[in-house]
């Protein structure tokens, strides 16, 4: 191996024993400008972006194929990948980037949410005297600082909650903390604190409070991370990067140095994934910033290259908001088997996770069940007990698969320090393997310094501190109030736009539609419960979205928060993109297909299938029985053994309620377990006890037929939208 350097680092969210935190407070790190003066230090270097838009992606691929070299090919459109090409087409570099699926379809739309400098690898640091370690934390905190401050409609402080049940623990975790806060010096977001028992549940009312002694709330980032990564990307763009997704590398090329007689790599054979051409991409530098699939594609450049990266998997669900509040989250420190725990607010709604174990690579990770109830399992351990978790009230779940750099003989995934590596192979084939969200633009700049060394680019320093991501620059936290007044969107979606386009969410309120009602004027919404609109369909389209896939997952967060609703905006959202980009109605039916898979097997679907099916007990008392048969034979007027749309639409006319006739078909589908068009008591049974052990929750026609039966004789209109959507 010519040359290798292993630098600071650490993967997404991990586990790791005991997440908590004694700290180093007069080790010594070498020296960055602050945030604020990097900013005025790196504008001084370069211009405006070459374009104010990103071009297109036919334009992307025209001038990927017409270019005769690069300075430097990045394979990997991921956070790493995209930082690698923003920072050196910031440079000056003549820069291409090229993605196999979507700009962060991969393990960076699938972390925790967090930018955290590590509280618990500052505890490694001080238990092992690890320099190295105190490094990586030092440098996390610096590079959390900049992001908050490059993206600011994205990102955010958040401040998280460490309870305290032992008298002892109090100390301990205190000063861990504070140390945590002096190694962030004047990078610290805000100064960590301590709370009594009584102010700890007035700020987490859902806390456990049996042997409660109080609570240390320390801050850290939180930010919409495939939104980020997409920014990143769509920067580097507009400083002139040809950036394309759906480009996948087939091989590397490579030619013989007339002087030495050696090969070294010098571009790649690319496929575009959506037409099936393939043409040449020449560089001096190849960059791979592939994760989890770092290997394979080292084992193009030298197929008996050594394993460097050992994936881990990490899964997380998704809650509704209640479970937590809006504005703190909460950290586990030691569940039962040793790994980290975090809750948190995101979107409105509750993210639970992770775990840590190892996992097979794959373009489709899974979440499984087990990890599903194991996080669940952690999350009872920490609320009320007048909180009821149910598995019902899981309305996504994901599996990110972390890629860990890895010595090959360790077993133990959680034991395995989460630095980056940059490796250079024989034949010049640059390697960024490992790293965190947090440290994407400090792991790009030592890529990109190794490339530039390596292969003897002429380039300046990195000028991607302080330098605003799209959207960024222009944005303010009233910027939401002039959606409303000048466009006549309403508040919720202006902020929702305002939080995830920045200063580009004019571009997107001038593409809404108008509604046709008083209030709001514009801006027609995907599904009712979430601030998603159409516009944002259109506007996607500019930011690359080429499938369903990437629009609910990527581009809105739909298949993130809620896969039923996801689901639900599915047809309008193949509708309008094929309006756009001239599908016909074979293409529309094969995206929706494939977005319905997307959301069954990788974001949790699945499980809500499993958790109701014709094989599911009925596990109801006696008593139970007779009330739940006599509710469904009000339904059941003719003693049949089952119930239509034909008698469900007969109780609602006799209490005047007016339903259309898919609505009542999607109604009872939802609990007609072998689909022959009609619910029989058994089923209904089964709907039922599932509701009482907590698998389902929001069932329409148990909440319909519960109304009903109450209201017969009063007449009452019954509530028919779902309930929180949880399976």
């Amino acid at each position: 191996m010519a040359f290798q350097k292993a630098v600071k680092g650490t993967v997404l969210v991990g586990g790791g024993a005991l997440a908590t935190i004694l700290g180093l407070s007069h080790f010594s790190h070498y020296r960055r400008k602050q945030v604020n003066l990097a900013y005025v230090e790196a504008a001084e270097y370069f211009s405006e972006p070459v374009n104010r838009e990103p071009p297109s992606r036919e334009a992307q691929i025209l001038t990927l194929k017409n270019t005769p070299e690069f300075d430097i090919l990045v394979i990997g459109g991921g956070a790493t990948g995209s930082g690698c090409a923003l920072d050196a087409v910031t440079r000056g570099l003549k820069t291409a980037l090229v993605e196999r699926d979507d700009f962060s379809s991969g393990t960076s739309s699938r972390s925790t949410k967090l930018i955290h400098g590590g509280v618990r690898y500052l505890q490694k640091a001080i238990m092992k005297l690890d320099i190295e370690q105190y490094r990586m934390v030092k440098e996390a905190l610096h590079e959390r600082a900049n992001l908050l401050e490059i993206a600011p409609h994205l990102s955010s402080p958040l401040p998280i909650m460490l309870p305290i049940y032992k008298w002892w623990q109090l100390p301990y975790y205190w000063v861990g903390i504070k140390l945590y806060d002096l190694v962030a010096g004047s990078n610290c977001l805000k100064s960590s604190y301590v709370l009594s028992k009584s102010r700890a549940l007035e700020h987490f009312p859902m806390l456990q409070k049996d042997k409660l002694v109080g609570a240390i709330v320390y801050y850290d980032g939180q930010h919409n991370d495939a939104r980020m990564n997409l920014a990143i990307a769509l920067t580097a763009a507009r400083y002139g990067a040809a950036t394309a997704n759906y480009m996948e590398v087939v091989n590397l090329l490579k030619k013989t140095d007339p002087q030495t007689g050696k090969e070294h790599v010098s571009g790649a054979r690319c496929k575009d994934v959506l037409t099936g051409q393939e043409f040449d991409v020449r560089a001096k530098c190849v960059i791979n910033a592939t994760g989890p699939f770092t290997d394979s594609v080292r084992k193009m450049d030298d197929k008996n290259a050594a394993a460097i990266c050992q994936p881990s998997a990490g899964v997380h669900i998704v809650m509704p908001g209640y479970y937590s509040p809006e504005s703190m989250g909460l950290l586990d420190p030691a569940t039962s088997d040793g790994r980290v725990i975090f809750f948190l607010p995101w979107q409105k709604m509750t993210i639970a996770g992770t775990t840590d174990t190892p996992t097979d690579i794959t373009q489709h990770p899974i979440p499984s069940e087990e990890d599903i109830n194991f996080i669940l399992n952690e999350v009872r351990n920490y609320l009320s007990c007048d909180v009821e978790v149910r598995r019902g009230d899981v309305l996504a779940a994901w599996s990110g698969i972390r890629p860990l750099v890895t010595d090959p003989k360790s077993e133990d995934t959680q034991s395995i320090s989460r630095n980056h590596v940059v490796d250079i192979s024989e034949s010049g084939l640059i390697t960024i393997a490992g790293g965190k969200w947090t440290t994407y633009r400090s792991m790009a700049e030592d890529t990109v310094n190794a490339a530039i060394k390596i292969h003897n680019l002429k380039a300046g320093p990195s000028r991607t501190v302080g330098l605003f991501l799209q959207g960024g620059k222009d944005w303010s936290p009233t910027l939401y109030i002039r959606l409303v007044q000048d466009y006549g969107l309403e508040s919720e979606v202006a902020q929702h736009l305002a939080a995830t386009y920045g200063d580009k969410a004019f571009e997107v309120a001038k593409m809404a539609s108008v509604t046709g009602k008083r209030w709001p004027i514009v801006g027609v919404r995907l599904v009712s419960e979430f601030p998603y609109i159409e516009a944002e369909v259109k506007y996607g389209i500019k930011e690359y979205a080429c499938t369903a896939v990437d629009m609910i997952s990527r581009r809105t967060r739909l298949a993130f928060l809620n896969v039923q609703a996801a689901e639900e905006a599915l047809p309008r959202i193949v509708e309008l993109m094929g309006r756009e980009l001239n599908w016909d109605d074979h293409k529309k039916k094969e995206e929706l297909e494939t977005a319905k898979k997307f959301l069954y097997y990788e974001m949790g679907y699945k499980s809500r299938s499993e958790q109701l099916t014709d094989r599911s007990e009925i596990s109801l008392l006696p008593s139970d029985i007779d009330r739940y048969k006599k509710r469904f034979h009000k339904f059941d007027a003719d003693q049949k053994g089952f119930i239509t749309t034909v008698d469900v639409q007969r109780v609602l006319e006799s209490i005047n309620v007016q339903m259309d006739e898919n609505t009542l078909h999607e109604i009872l589908n939802e609990v007609d377990l072998n689909k022959n068009g009609q619910v029989e008591l058994n089923e209904f049974l089964q709907l039922m006890s599932a509701i009482q052990k907590g698998r389902v929750s929001g069932s329409r026609l148990a909440i319909l037929m519960k109304t009903a039966e109450e209201n017969l004789d009063r007449r009452v209109p019954i509530p028919v939208d779902r309930s929180c959507g949880g399976f």
